[in-house]
């Protein structure tokens, strides 16, 4: 059974001018001759994205559109019409939003956070800005100190509130970001905190010393490319600190002090020391 808007593994069932069928079960699905990769045959399994054309027919492609059915993502407006606009999401064929699902005024060249969903009435791939009946935190699926991936959804007085896993919100405050972030960024992140009400502090990066362990690694190649001296320390501001180690100052203390515990480097009144193995 094939998946619409997702990818699947089709076999070529045969050959024509206008390109190759594949296996669905029924007279075959089309992938166009431009999409076709050389040295094709019939019997080959292929690995193809399915989605609708502009008649609504089911289409086969070999391109990778940027995100699939169910995900989330940041796209951009190609146009606009009086009924809705169209997203450029990587392939030929531009994804419709229609104007019920939008929440914003969207204009050409503007990028917006929606989601890729089927849409009822027509059946065929839509997208839409309505994010929060596919968001939920009345039944968890993660737990203090899980890694977990994060997507930036919006920005409040105390931070930015961000999509966990595709299924959560939770909030990233000011002071754990360390970046400039937009709306729509994607990164990897750890659950921070449960609070009361299953609501949910989150942070960037890795808990605990998985961090520190990662930014060791990090440290370690920056103290080497620079002969083995690095004019930071525990006064540095911490915006030096972020934009030559990408860390938070929090995180450079904790690596440093690392470091230092294992005898690989030293603290000089100036910044810090390789020390010779």
């Amino acid at each position: 059974m094939v998946k619409m808007g997702e990818y699947n593994i089709l076999r070529v069932i045969k050959e024509k001018p206008m390109g190759v069928f594949l296996e669905d079960g029924q007279s075959g699905i089309l992938l166009p001759t431009r999409f076709v990769p050389a040295g094709t045959k019939v019997g080959m399994d292929l690995k193809v994205f399915l989605y609708h054309d502009g008649e609504g027919r089911p289409i086969a492609t070999t391109q990778q559109p940027y995100g699939v059915l169910g995900d989330m993502v940041k796209l951009k407006v190609v146009s606009t019409t009086p009924v809705g606009a169209f997203l450029d999401w990587g392939l030929m064929k531009d994804l419709f939003i229609p104007k019920s699902a939008m929440l914003s005024f969207m204009q050409p060249m503007g990028e917006y956070l929606v989601k890729i969903v089927m849409d009822e009435q027509t059946g065929r791939l839509a997208a839409t800005e309505k994010l929060e009946p596919f968001l939920s935190n009345e039944n968890l699926t993660v737990k203090e100190k899980e890694e977990v991936e994060l997507l930036v959804y919006r920005r409040t007085d105390i931070g930015y509130v961000v999509i966990i896993n595709n299924l959560h919100t939770g909030v990233l405050h000011f002071n754990e970001i360390y970046r400039i972030i937009a709306i729509g960024d994607r990164f990897p992140g750890f659950i921070k905190k449960i609070l009361p009400e299953n609501k949910i502090d989150v942070a960037a990066g890795k808990p605990g010393y998985k961090r520190v362990e990662d930014e060791s690694e990090k440290l370690m190649r920056l103290l080497q490319e620079n002969d083995g001296y690095l004019p930071y320390h525990d006064k540095s501001s911490p915006e030096e600190i972020y934009a030559f180690f990408g860390m938070s100052k929090k995180t450079f203390k904790m690596t440093t002090g690392n470091l230092y515990k294992q005898h690989k480097i030293q603290f000089t009144e100036t910044g810090i020391q390789l020390l010779a193995e």
